[in-house]
């Protein structure tokens, strides 16, 4: 399990040996002119009461660990690590974790006039700089970019904070002035299984995770479960499943020494070639340079 995953399991289990509310942590990584970046941990779970908050500046948040539920004007869905959660300033959100405890976040605070002069030099017309939906899914053109991210927090490489919040917001800024990802409703009880299952992936990706262990896991027929899994977090399970497998690779060819054969075996890739293509379409390049080009 990647680092990410295991600092928010300990402080989950500080928090259970030492009682008291969930609480959100954030721990400032870096700041300048315009723009802020913090890693947030929270530990709140079913039994905390989830309370209305305010974004005073443009916010693009990226999961790393956990999930969660979020509502605000532009939408509600549920949030799983490689999603993206969005905010415009002024608008009052809510984060609730019904079916899971904590989560952890990479999240860039963009002052209103700073980022809208990035949306216009993405191309954006400035009075639609604001974003449209609430959240992206794990999409393959902000994958490298979250990925990254989850990099830069759990290991000693040095990471341009400033540059990678000017590349997550040009690249994001189009993709969420659109309506292309507003999740359909689903009742509550298939949230909940759902959820259940992402966070099983998450926690294990090199794991046998066929549709029907997936389905049964979440005691759904294998149709219902494949048409909810899409609906809650925008991938088919199996697009699910790979890009939890890559995000796991990346991490440790980041911050270990093993051989690219065995981290990819490790990660579940039945053979080193499946696993090359792979990585070189999600990133771009392949899994050595990706480790040269990080060293």
């Amino acid at each position: 399990m990647a680092k990410i995953a295991v600092d928010l399991d300990r402080a989950l289990t500080h928090r259970r040996e030492h009682g008291g509310p969930g609480q959100t942590m954030p721990r400032i990584l870096a700041r300048g002119d315009g723009w802020t970046v913090a890693d947030v941990l929270c530990t709140c779970g079913p039994q905390d009461r989830p309370f209305e908050e305010q974004h005073d500046r443009y916010v693009i948040a990226v999961v790393l660990a956990g999930s969660f539920q979020h509502r605000s004007p532009l939408g509600r869905g549920l949030l799983t690590p490689g999603g993206v959660m969005l905010g415009n300033p002024g608008h009052c959100f809510e984060c609730s974790h019904e079916h899971g405890e904590g989560d952890r976040c990479v999240s860039f605070w963009y002052a209103p006039e700073y980022f809208e002069q990035l949306a216009v030099s993405a191309g954006m017309r400035r009075v639609n700089a604001g974003f449209r939906v609430a959240h992206l899914p794990a999409l393959r053109e902000v994958s490298p970019l979250a990925t990254h991210a989850g990099v830069g927090v759990s290991s000693s490489h040095d990471v341009s904070w400033e540059e990678l919040g000017v590349q997550l917001a040009a690249r994001v800024v189009k993709l969420g002035a659109g309506d292309s990802y507003r999740p359909a409703r689903t009742p509550s009880f298939a949230d909940a299984r759902v959820t259940k299952t992402v966070r099983m992936i998450d926690r294990h990706p090199d794991a046998s995770l066929t549709l029907d262990a997936l389905a049964r896991e979440a005691r759904l027929s294998r149709y219902h479960f494949l048409r909810t899994f899409e609906q809650l977090t925008g991938l088919t399970p199996h697009q699910y499943v790979r890009r939890a497998r890559l995000r796991e690779a990346a991490m440790r060819l980041a911050a270990e020494s093993g051989t690219v054969l065995d981290i990819a075996l490790d990660c579940g890739f039945g053979d080193v070639s499946n696993f090359n293509r792979a990585f070189r379409t999600e990133f771009g390049m392949s899994p050595r340079a990706y480790r040269a080009q990080l060293r």
